[in-house]
């Protein structure tokens, strides 16, 4: 746990009593700092009282005493409008942060210079930030990895010379995050996502932006618009590190690449030379050219730690490789890769089961159908999103068949009307049931059921990891199959 001895005899409120708000209030109460909690349910209240926590209503509270009021990122703080809770902070003039707040004062005051890798974008972030995670661990660094995946942040350990923190931030984390400031920061993509949060897509782009903007390092994909543009206005501060799968125009990239086969472009002065670092091509883990952004942004954080390391900017021992080509190559065919995000999770014959159920948009979904070329055997729906899968359109041609499932079949059977064969499954077990028949009587070399819904699993499931669970458990049920081994 890191002590959040930067709050040391200051009254702090904690709203928000899930995991991460119960964690702060720890980490908080550890470095001496008086907490107050509140939660708009009684299950977090209770939680807190049980801890010996002081909990009190927010709302009667004399917000006079309070330092500052410590957010859960869950609760809106300008859209659709501002929680009360903000709104009371605000009228009192009471800082509003989120626990990484907490995280970056902590360092600022312990080891500045710590290694500090923050990862954002609508999509890849979590892979990204495990594979940037495997890739330092493989370098013999005890690495830190936390924030909006696996472990909260102030559950980790603290900042420290040698110490790796890769950290995965979402918008809501990065706007209670004022004083953020990593060595590396890498931004992957920017599409529409959490507008109803965010108001505009360029409020939501600028919010990502913030965290290169912040960075010693700017490692960032020049693959969209809003990516480039954020690249375009680093370009020539020497901190810049950007990167792409191929699209990319307008500035020059350090890491790029051709398929599957990731390059390196160094410069020395007058001289430039390109170098192969690996090839993703039969990594299981890193299937799609989704993966290729991922990893290449990875190899990014990995390149620009090395750059401040070598400019004696980084609290790293000194000499130590960081930017290790043949070491980085051999980590990647490691990768175990994250659950429910395209993983190959069984095999019954030439059929191949995966299980991509993180995908709970049409973006998401486009980047698993773009992995595979032809019979895929689609499992899709669920509670549908904005947009549904009418752009899924020029990817059609791939689906064999879709099997619909939850509140979005109707909608997505209309979509797909005269276009694809589809049959309205209604259940998981269901869907799975036919997508597996009709993929093992196709005769394809190499068919794929494929759950990636496109849909939030609200209707049906609790969150995306139960449904992904689920179609596992399903899978690993059906006699002959050969399960593959859970990912961590």
């Amino acid at each position: 746990m890191i002590r959040a001895s930067t709050f040391k005899a200051k009254r702090v409120a904690v709203f928000g009593l899930g995991g991460s708000g119960l964690a702060s209030a720890r980490a908080l109460s550890e470095g001496g700092a008086e907490v107050v909690c509140w939660d708009d349910g009684e299950a977090g209240r209770e939680a807190a009282r049980r801890e010996g926590f002081e909990v009190a209503d927010l709302a009667a509270a004399d917000w006079s005493g309070l330092s500052c009021l410590l957010l859960a990122p869950g609760v809106p703080l300008t859209h659709p409008e501002p929680h009360w809770v903000v709104r009371l902070a605000t009228a009192a003039g009471v800082e509003i942060i989120g626990d990484i707040e907490v995280f970056c004062r902590q360092r600022a005051a312990l080891c500045p210079t710590a290694p500090f890798v923050a990862i954002t974008g609508t999509n890849g972030k979590s892979t990204t930030t495990a594979l940037t995670a495997h890739l330092l661990s493989a370098l013999g660094f005890d690495t830190q990895m936390g924030g909006n995946i696996g472990k909260a942040i102030l559950t980790l350990e603290a900042p420290a010379a040698d110490r790796v923190h890769v950290i995965e931030m979402s918008s809501f984390q990065i706007d209670l995050t004022p004083s953020l400031a990593p060595s590396v920061g890498a931004l992957l993509n920017v599409t529409p996502d959490h507008l109803d949060r965010h108001g505009t897509i360029e409020h939501y782009a600028a919010i990502k932006e913030r965290l290169v903007i912040a960075a010693d390092i700017a490692a960032i994909a020049i693959d969209d618009a809003y990516t480039r543009r954020a690249a375009e206005a680093l370009e020539g501060s020497g901190r810049l590190l950007p990167f792409t799968v191929g699209k990319g125009a307008g500035v020059v990239p350090r890491l790029y690449a051709i398929g599957s086969s990731l390059f390196a472009h160094e410069i020395s002065g007058s001289h430039a030379t390109s170098e192969e670092i690996a090839v993703l091509e039969g990594i299981p883990s890193l299937r799609g050219r989704h993966n290729v952004q991922n990893a290449l942004a990875a190899l990014a954080c990995i390149r620009g730690l090395q750059h401040l390391a070598d400019a004696g900017r980084l609290a790293v021992a000194p000499g130590r490789r960081i930017w290790d080509i043949e070491r980085l190559r051999d980590a990647l065919a490691t990768f175990p890769g994250l659950p429910h995000r395209m993983e190959e999770v069984g095999r019954l014959g030439p059929v191949l089961f995966i299980n991509d159920s993180k995908a709970t948009n049409a973006d998401s979904a486009q980047k698993a159908l773009l992995a595979f070329p032809e019979a895929i055997y689609w499992i899709a729906g669920g509670k549908p999103k904005s947009g549904g899968i009418a752009p899924l359109a020029p990817l059609f041609s791939r689906i064999a068949k879709a099997y619909l499932i939850g509140e979005a079949a109707a909608e997505f059977a209309e979509t797909l009307q005269g276009t694809v064969p589809f049959e309205r499954s209604g259940t998981l077990a269901d869907a799975l049931s036919a997508a597996t028949r009709d993929a093992a009587a196709s005769g394809a070399r190499e068919p794929v059921v494929l759950l990636s819904p496109a849909c939030a699993s609200f209707d049906q499931f609790k969150n995306f990891e139960v449904r992904g669970d689920a179609f596992r458990d399903l899978v690993s049920a059906m006699p002959g199959v050969a399960a593959r081994e859970r990912r961590p």
